[in-house]
């Protein structure tokens, strides 16, 4: 098992999953810059809109998360606030984003289309990187598997998916690889866009739909009674991206 420390300053504990989310967000700046630059957008402008945007991501997706859990905290309502603990959902941290963003592209005037095309490959290249978060802490993973079926992966993925004497489907592996390769698909489609904001709904679409079949093999899904929450709202995505997409190649407006 790999310690969720990665080190420690006197009292003060350095966790994996903080650093992972940091570097998940530092690279993503980068890659959203470089962007901006090509698409002929103020990159200061694209600094300041993360620099609110992250915040307001990482807040909604705890509160999301503790909404969801709420049993889990009701006893120390103070232990929502451990973040570095893990149990962030990437739904509510849309949401948050989206919100902050919308009020920053219409404080300044911004086009919120051209500004999603440009976060959006680093939006998904964010939670490839941050599945590994959850590696490190043994969660977001799937139902038990055999030792056979896991041998089929390398050693210290194998051994941190051992929890309490039985092995694990590796779903965030899954999830890691199939943003991964959204974002190359969203990288190649860039150049080909017809109209801004497609390069956002396709994001949403693609993510939604491996995110909705990947979701069906977890253990610790959000639940709405006997529905999963986070299939219901990657359902939501889909047919509202594929609307939105039809009625902007369309010329429709939105």
């Amino acid at each position: 098992m790999i310690d969720p420390v990665a080190f420690s300053l006197g009292p003060l504990e350095v966790r994996w999953y903080g650093i992972i989310l940091a570097s998940a967000f530092a690279l993503g700046t980068l890659l959203a810059n470089w962007r901006a630059v090509r698409a002929g957008v103020d990159p200061g402008q694209i600094i300041n809109i993360i620099t609110l945007i992250i915040p307001a991501a990482i807040i909604g997706a705890r509160i999301y998360y503790v909404a969801f859990t709420w049993p889990d905290y009701r006893d120390d309502p103070l232990s929502a606030l451990a973040i570095w603990r893990g149990g962030l959902a990437i739904h509510g941290g849309i949401i948050g984003g989206v919100l902050a963003g919308l009020w920053y592209v219409g404080k300044y005037r911004l086009s919120a289309w051209n500004i999603a095309d440009i976060l959006a490959p680093s939006l998904i290249l964010g939670q490839s990187i941050g599945r590994w978060g959850n590696f490190i802490n043994q969660e977001a993973h799937g139902g038990p598997v055999s030792e056979k079926f896991i041998s089929a992966f390398p050693d210290f993925i194998a051994g941190q998916m051992h929890i309490e004497g039985q092995y694990y489907h590796p779903t965030f592996l899954y999830e890691s690889a199939w943003d991964f390769a959204v974002f190359l698909f969203l990288t190649f489609y860039w150049s080909r866009r017809r109209v801004y904001g497609e390069v956002a709904l396709l994001y949403l679409i693609l993510y939604s739909a491996g995110r909705f079949l990947i979701e069906g093999l977890r253990t610790d899904s959000l639940m709405l009674g006997p529905i999963r929450v986070a299939q219901l709202v990657s359902l939501a995505l889909i047919a509202g991206g594929l609307l939105l997409f039809y009625r902007r190649r369309k010329g429709l407006g939105v």
